[in-house]
């Protein structure tokens, strides 16, 4: 009698309205959308087919139109430096921004345009509580400042994307797409952008992708094991499968100027690989050694299928053992075997070939009955392709000779067999210590070094800008430093990642963190010492520069530089009080478009700082009492550096007096300085 009892009952009468909608979601569940119902999508499921002009395939969602106006909205913000927290901060190419990275994105938009080679992103996942995100996208930046304590609150706030809500994807999607269109504006034409996701968003991200940079651009997705399931206690979770896969999208900005990738390839100790094959009673082919290769002796020439031409040699008296035999004649343990003779051992192939029949024909035509052959020729495709190239076959049916050298690689001393990756790869074993990787415990989805590492290596590009504006603990800085100590690259870095705040009761915060900007950084701090103490003569760029948002230098602030008014008669000063020069020197090279890392040079004028940047292209005095000699120098300066076209910037109520805002202008001119702007 009790079987239509609940004890979750709140005590009042059954919700018969609920109970209908949780029926028909049963019976129609393509006509909900997180949780609610397409009334038109209800009546042609029910037969009434309602004809619209508008059908037609498109991927949307409530908020769409205005986060794509978000985008486009500029930021009335600024990025501050803050050499104190920074590394190397007069030589360094890389950067640090702390901030939110929707703002921060916008920032950098004209500088960076079209400049950035790589991006990767690990997102927030969208489990339910992890990210945080403004309910009020219109004020992002006051918003921004409320969250990080900079401003009183009016009400706005933060909140997490709760999986009860009704807009769980949505706010997701919301999230997301502003933030890939500004992305893509920063990407060259050849550039790569990769994308970390699991399988709760990741079909919402590939349509998002698809639209943001078209479905040609699409390159792969590769799925990620990030986690051994074994044993009996590798179930099910509730009624679905373990978890233990990613996923990787990735899109190129433009197919057609995109090079192909790098191959990717497992790297696995040979000695530990022919073990492993023991252990399986599988046959490890590569045991035979070419010790010497025998007399060289030509006997005749073949051609190709195009008619160019194979040179046919006859080996006599080479000298072939097993690699048993090697350790019994030369005493040497397998290891040292493989490593002695790593370029030297082969296996023996039948391929299909049209080469290989023509050479077995010519060489029996010609008579020659030598159990080695080798040929010369340039192949048309391949890695070998367009030199000379040399192949051995052995045995009266010409059976190739494939070697081991092709498919491995030394490192430090190791030999290692080199497995062709394709869309699948395994990097379960990378992940056991992983949440103190690069000595900071960080437990919120830190991913592998060793899988960024391999993205940097796969793009191949060694000289290149790598973003991450989800940086979390700046694992992608960490890679990019430790692939250019390798490699001898000269990539570097942007960082952007928000202040989140610490939980109080976190690891972190009790080893003394209170935001997730500074986790990263001191993981950057840690990787520098450590890379310095482990390679002492290296002389690359091991260092950062660090930047944070806030509201602008500059009252009642145009956003839009170019419109500014070119008035020296104003006396009003419309500098923060708060502010540095330097502060408003690098919010000018935003507005200009200059890379926040290109060198300034510091010049004296009658007591003067005089900034020039780009060799004079831009000069920019913000001290106060300018005098007309002051005004001369930077005439002269300009004289002196001669650059093609030169930009001055000067402090409204720097401008000594009167007599100084009246001429400032027309002393520039006498040395060709027509664009004068003051703040």
């Amino acid at each position: 009698m009790l079987e239509n009892f609940d004890p979750e009952t709140n005590g009042e009468s059954k919700d018969i309205v609920a109970d209908n909608i949780a029926q028909l979601k049963h019976l129609f569940p393509e006509v909900f959308a997180e949780d609610k119902i397409d009334f038109t999508a209800l009546q042609a499921a029910l037969g009434k087919y309602i004809e619209t002009s508008d059908e037609r395939y498109n991927f949307t969602w409530h908020g769409k139109a205005q986060a794509r106006r978000i985008a486009q909205t500029p930021s009335t913000g600024t990025l501050r430096p803050c050499k104190e927290e920074s590394k190397d901060w007069d030589t360094t190419q890389n950067l640090f921004i702390e901030g939110d990275n929707l703002e921060v994105l916008k920032l950098l938009q004209k500088s960076y345009h079209k400049q950035v080679k790589m991006i990767y992103i690990d997102p927030p996942y969208n489990t339910g509580k992890e990210f945080i995100y403004p309910d009020n996208y219109q004020d992002n930046l006051d918003t921004y400042l409320e969250y990080t304590g900079q401003k009183d609150s009016e009400g706005r706030k933060f909140g997490t994307n709760a999986e009860t809500s009704g807009r769980y994807h949505t706010n997701w999607l919301n999230m997301m797409y502003p933030r890939l269109k500004l992305a893509r504006n920063l990407l060259r034409d050849d550039g790569v952008i990769f994308i970390s996701i699991d399988d709760e968003e990741q079909s919402n991200l590939k349509k998002l992708c698809d639209e943001i940079f078209g479905e040609e651009n699409y390159i792969n997705t590769v799925s990620i094991n990030m986690k051994n399931i074994a044993g009996a206690s590798g179930g099910g979770e509730d009624k679905r499968l373990k978890k233990n896969i990613e996923y990787l999208h990735i899109y190129t900005k433009n197919y057609d100027e995109f090079p192909s990738f790098e191959n990717v390839f497992d790297h696995v100790l040979i000695s530990e690989l022919v073990e492993q094959y023991r252990d399986d009673g599988k046959s490890w082919k590569y045991t035979s050694i070419l010790v010497q290769e025998g007399e060289k002796v030509y006997i005749g020439s073949t051609v190709d299928g195009d008619g160019n031409e194979i040179k046919i040699f006859k080996r006599i008296n080479p000298i072939i053992k097993s690699v048993n035999q090697v350790m019994r004649d030369e005493s040497l343990t397998e290891d040292e075997v493989y490593s002695k003779y790593s370029k030297q051992i082969f296996q023996t192939a039948m391929p299909q070939s049209s080469i290989r029949p023509r050479v077995m024909d010519k060489a029996k035509e010609l008579g020659s009955t030598e159990d080695l052959h080798s040929i010369e020729y340039v192949p048309k495709t391949g890695r070998n392709k367009g030199v000379v190239y040399e192949q051995f076959y052995k045995g009266d049916s010409f059976r190739l000779f494939a070697w081991l050298r092709d498919v491995s690689e030394e490192i430090d001393g190791q030999l290692y067999k080199k497995e062709m990756q394709g869309t699948y790869w395994d990097f379960a074993s990378e992940t056991k210590n992983l949440s103190k990787e690069g000595s900071i415990a960080f437990p919120n989805g830190k991913k592998p070094l060793k899988m960024l590492k391999r993205l940097l290596k796969i793009q191949g590009n060694k000289n290149s800008i790598v973003l991450d504006f989800f940086a979390g603990s700046a694992s992608m800085a960490h890679a990019v430093l430790d692939e250019n100590v390798e490699d001898s690259g000269d990539r570097r870095f942007i960082m952007v990642q928000l202040p989140e705040k610490c939980d109080e009761k976190s690891d972190l915060y009790k080893e003394g963190f209170r935001n997730i900007a500074d986790v990263g950084k001191e993981r950057i701090n840690r990787a520098i010492t450590k890379l310095k103490k482990d390679n002492p003569d290296y002389t690359g760029d091991l260092g950062y520069k660090v930047f944070k948002l806030d509201s602008s230098n500059i009252k009642l602030w145009d956003a839009d530089f170019g419109r500014l008014e070119d008035d020296l008669y104003s006396s009003v000063d419309n500098i923060k009080e708060d502010r540095s020069s330097e502060d408003v020197l690098f919010e000018l090279l935003l507005k200009y478009g200059i890379d926040l890392t290109i060198p300034i040079e510091n010049h004296t004028i009658g007591g003067k700082k005089v900034y020039s940047i780009g060799l004079g292209a831009l000069l920019i005095c913000l001290d106060d009492d300018i005098t007309l000699e002051v005004v001369e120098g930077i005439g002269k300066l300009k004289e002196e550096l001669q650059p093609e076209t030169v930009h001055v910037v000067l402090k409204d109520a720097g401008l000594k007096d009167d007599v100084v805002k009246t001429n400032t202008i027309q002393l520039l001119k006498r040395y060709n300085i027509n664009d004068v702007k003051t703040l």
